[in-house]
């Protein structure tokens, strides 16, 4: 399992957006980067860098993403039929600790990551304790019945922050991933551009 080595806000204020779109982020307050240097003014990014950015803000949106696994998926987006920046948000969107996140199981992309690993969700009955799973249209999750007094799963099924997407229906602790979103269909709080992630991999 990979560990944050380093604070998870300190990507939103990196990329002066505020990527999972909550209000407790720093960038509502501070919007310019973090460290001593961080209010210098900025310059003007070459194609490269904001290549680079938007690989790094799709990359850092799902959390504990190594660049390995991350080009991993990648190179799946291109190996199937279609268009690759859609494949590969479609490659992320079906990992299980998406779904997790997707069905306000919990409040955040990482508390996803450490409640399927700490073995907190059935996947079609089993229990999963791998968040990188790929799960297939027509796949069951389901929080286990101990798991559902956490205060972090009660907390996130009553938040407002965020709705549920088409692509997952949700019954009280039941979650079913119905298909393979389309890029609109996702519900980020920031613009994505899966086309310059394809164009960073592709030079």
């Amino acid at each position: 399992m990979s560990k944050r080595i380093q604070a998870k806000y300190k990507i939103d204020r990196r990329m002066g957006e505020n990527i999972w779109g909550r209000a407790k982020s720093p960038v509502n307050r501070r919007d310019y980067g973090p460290g001593q240097h961080g209010q210098r003014r900025k310059g003007k990014l070459s194609d490269f860098g904001i290549q680079l950015r938007a690989k790094q803000k799709l990359k850092g949106y799902y959390g504990n993403i190594t660049e390995k696994q991350f080009r991993r998926y990648y190179d799946e987006a291109v190996r199937r039929k279609g268009d690759t920046g859609e494949n590969l948000v479609g490659i992320l969107e079906c990992r299980l600790d998406a779904l997790v996140y997707r069905a306000k199981f919990v409040p955040t992309v990482f508390g996803a990551r450490q409640f399927v690993s700490h073995g907190h969700v059935l996947v079609n009955g089993k229990r999963c304790n791998i968040p990188s799973r790929l799960l297939k249209a027509g796949d069951v999750v389901e929080v286990r019945e101990k798991a559902r007094a956490i205060p972090m799963v009660i907390e996130a099924s009553q938040s407002p922050e965020r709705e549920y997407p088409e692509y997952v229906s949700v019954e009280g602790f039941k979650a079913t991933y119905v298909r393979v979103p389309t890029l609109d269909e996702v519900p980020y709080p920031v613009i994505m551009e899966p086309n310059l992630v394809v164009e960073f991999y592709s030079r």
